[in-house]
C-alpha cells in the first residue's frame, strides 16, 4: 500500500522568514496574499531563499463507465480528442503553459482509447476507463494502488530532473460525477450539495446526473476510507493524481491545485496524509458550485477567482505567476539596510 511519508514544514525557520520578508522595502505587509505564499514556499523548501525550479504542468487524462449513463452532456469519446488535441498544442492549457514556461506533459491513467506515442504523453494506463460505478465497483483495490504506483514514478522522475513544482489538471468526460461522489462520500455534504452542472448541463440534464449518482450512492453504501471511495467510484485520473500529490509533498515538491476533479484528488490524498495540504497552494476557485465549499473544507485561500469551469490545470496555470513573484520579491527585493532606506521607527 503506497503512502510516502510526508516532511514536516521548516517551522524552525519561520521567525527568521518573516524577518525577511518584513525587511523588504515596503511596509509590513504590503505586498498581501503574496507574502503569505512567499513564507509557504520557504516553508516547504526550508530556506530563505526558495526557487521554483523546473515546474511542470501535468494532465491527467482517464474515462469512466460511469459516463455510459449520460452524466455528462458530451459522449465519452471527446476524452482521446481532447488528449490528441493537447499533445497537438492546441487546448487552453496548452496556451497557458506555453506562456508561462510550464513543462506540459499528458499522462494516460486510463482513456477508453488507443493513443499515438508522442514525447508529451506519459503512458501509464491502468484500464480502457473504469467500470460502471452503477452497475459495479469502478475498480478493484490493486488498480488503485496501480495508479499510486504509477504515480510515485512519475513524481520521482520529474524530481530526478530538477523539477520541485507540479501543476495539476485533468481531462475525462464524466469526472465532475466521480468528484462529487467522492466529496459526498469523505465529507459527509449532501450529494446535491456536491453536483454542479459540470461539463454545461441545463437544469434537466442536472437533475438527471443528480439522480444517477444518488443511485450510484446507494449501491455503494457509506464508505469513508479514501481508498474505498477510489474503488467504488474511480476514476484513474483522479487515483493517479491523488498519488502524485502525495507523492510531490513527500518530495517537498509545491502541489499547485486546480478546479473541482483535481480538489476531489486533493481530498483523496489529505484523507490518507492531511500533511500534504502543507505543500499545496490553491490556484483558483471555479464557477462549478461545489469547489468553493471543496476548497473551504480542506482550508484553502484561492489566488484568483476567474469563475473558470475548464478543468485541464488552467485556472492553476494563470496563478503560476502569483507564485512565481512571491518567490522572486523574497529572494531578490532589498532589504532596508542593502537599499541603504530609513526603515520605520
Amino acid at each position: 500500500m503506497t503512502n510516502p511519508t510526508i516532511p514536516p514544514l521548516s517551522r524552525e525557520l519561520e521567525p527568521a522568514l518573516r524577518a525577511a520578508i518584513d525587511n523588504k522595502t515596503k511596509p509590513p505587509g504590503s505586498l498581501g496574499r503574496l507574502e503569505e505564499v512567499a513564507l509557504r514556499l520557504g516553508l516547504m523548501q526550508g530556506t530563505l531563499a526558495p526557487e521554483l525550479r523546473a515546474p511542470a504542468s501535468l494532465v491527467f487524462a482517464g474515462d469512466h463507465g460511469l459516463a455510459d449513463e449520460g452524466v455528462s452532456p458530451f459522449p465519452k469519446a471527446v476524452t482521446v480528442q481532447m488528449v490528441l488535441n493537447f499533445l497537438a498544442g492546441g487546448a487552453a492549457i496548452n496556451v497557458f503553459a506555453r506562456q508561462h514556461g510550464l513543462h506540459l506533459k499528458v499522462i494516460d491513467a486510463g482513456v477508453a482509447g488507443a493513443l499515438p506515442e508522442h514525447p508529451d504523453l506519459i503512458a501509464r494506463k491502468v484500464m480502457p476507463g473504469t467500470r460502471n460505478a452503477l452497475r459495479e465497483p469502478a475498480m478493484t483495490p490493486a488498480e488503485v494502488e496501480l495508479c499510486f504506483a504509477h504515480a510515485d514514478r512519475i513524481i520521482g522522475d520529474l524530481h530526478a530532473r530538477g523539477c520541485n513544482a507540479v501543476i495539476f489538471g485533468e481531462m475525462g468526460i464524466g469526472n465532475t460525477s466521480i468528484a462529487s461522489l467522492l466529496m459526498s462520500a469523505l465529507t459527509g455534504t449532501p450529494l446535491e450539495d456536491c453536483t454542479g452542472r459540470g461539463a454545461g448541463h441545463d437544469p434537466a440534464g442536472l437533475a438527471r446526473k443528480i439522480d444517477i449518482l444518488k443511485r450510484v450512492q446507494a449501491r455503494h453504501g457509506p464508505i469513508t476510507d479514501p481508498r474505498a471511495a477510489l474503488a467504488a467510484y474511480g476514476g484513474c485520473e483522479v487515483a493517479m493524481m491523488a498519488g502524485a500529490m502525495l507523492s510531490a509533498a513527500s518530495r517537498r515538491m509545491l502541489v499547485m491545485n486546480d478546479g473541482f476533479i483535481v480538489t476531489s484528488a486533493l481530498l483523496v490524498a489529505s484523507r490518507i496524509n492531511p500533511a500534504v495540504l502543507d505543500y499545496t497552494i490553491f490556484g483558483h476557485t471555479s464557477a462549478e458550485g461545489a469547489h468553493p465549499k471543496l476548497v473551504s473544507r480542506l482550508g484553502g485561500k484561492p489566488l484568483i477567482a476567474l469563475d473558470l469551469r475548464l478543468g485541464e490545470g488552467t485556472g492553476a496555470a494563470l496563478a503560476w505567476p502569483l507564485v512565481m513573484s512571491a518567490a522572486a520579491f523574497l529572494r531578490e527585493m532589498a532589504t532596508f539596510e542593502s537599499a541603504k532606506i530609513s526603515n520605520r521607527e
